[in-house]
């Protein structure tokens, strides 16, 4: 009845609904930090195995403005990056999924005065939060390690954070079309090519042209060129651009998510 009621009779707006479902999940993974804390380590690992193993056989990068850096301190921005698509996309998706069709967690918040929207935009604000974190860590060891030379790097934590806004709300407005697990497959079929193909790991002017257009319209490839930039401090107006895009692919998604959202739930 309260779900009836809603439709019918107009709620008003309110701003900020969506920092109760942040509450819920902050006090839901206090007593999970350890699950929580996991998500750091594997872009670190991945990090240690270059910078300690495969630098050692890869000699110096020179980057389009003509100053030389290690090898590791080529990758470590794109592992930065890349860590922030995967916390995003796994918290926006599977997470999202199994309160959506399994525990029923929205129909039961949608029966109170929160709308599609304060879902969407919570859950999206809680893996920016998780994501921050992640970030702010990697960005440490990178301090430790040597890997950064620019004072551009204070803007990298920032970066991370739009970078997870950009796939968090794609994967939320994905997550809503999802019928069962399986759907998740085409997830993973587009965020592997991504990570290993968005200059990741070499620069893209080594793609034929062919080809180079269609890596530098990935999203992935907006947050490399967003971090290797600041971490270098090879930094340039264009930076906008791939800021611009990664805004508005975050925002779009929000969009559908609180639209499908609504479609599913309030029927």
């Amino acid at each position: 009845m309260a779900t009836i009621a809603a439709r019918v009779v107009p709620v008003p707006v309110r701003l900020g609904g969506g920092r109760h479902i942040v509450e819920r999940n902050f006090l839901l993974y206090r007593r999970s930090w350890v699950v929580f804390l996991s998500g750091f380590f594997e872009p670190v690992f991945y990090l240690l195995s270059i910078g300690i193993g495969v630098a050692h056989l890869v000699g110096d990068f020179t980057l389009s403005d003509g100053t030389k850096i290690a090898y590791a301190a080529f990758v470590a921005p794109a592992m930065l990056a890349s860590s922030a698509m995967n916390g995003a996309i796994f918290d926006s998706t599977y997470n999202i999924f199994f309160r959506m069709k399994y525990a029923k967690l929205y129909d039961s918040m949608l029966a109170t005065p929160l709308r599609p929207w304060d879902v969407a935009t919570g859950e999206i604000t809680w893996a920016l939060l998780r994501g921050a974190i992640y970030s702010a860590m990697f960005i440490l060891v990178m301090l430790v390690m040597g890997l950064i030379s620019s004072w551009w790097a204070l803007l990298a934590l920032p970066a991370a954070v739009l970078i997870g806004f950009a796939f968090a709300g794609a994967g939320m407005a994905l997550t809503t079309f999802m019928r069962s697990w399986q759907d998740f497959e085409f997830v993973q079929l587009a965020i592997m090519p991504m990570f290993l193909f968005s200059a990741t790991f070499y620069p893209v002017e080594t793609y034929p042209a062919a080809i180079r257009w269609l890596v530098e319209i990935t999203p992935l490839y907006q947050g490399v060129v967003l971090e290797r930039a600041f971490a270098t401090g090879a930094v340039s107006w264009f930076l906008l651009v791939h800021a611009l895009y990664l805004v508005a692919m975050g925002t779009l998604g929000m969009y559908v998510a609180s639209r499908r959202l609504g479609k599913l739930l309030l029927k």
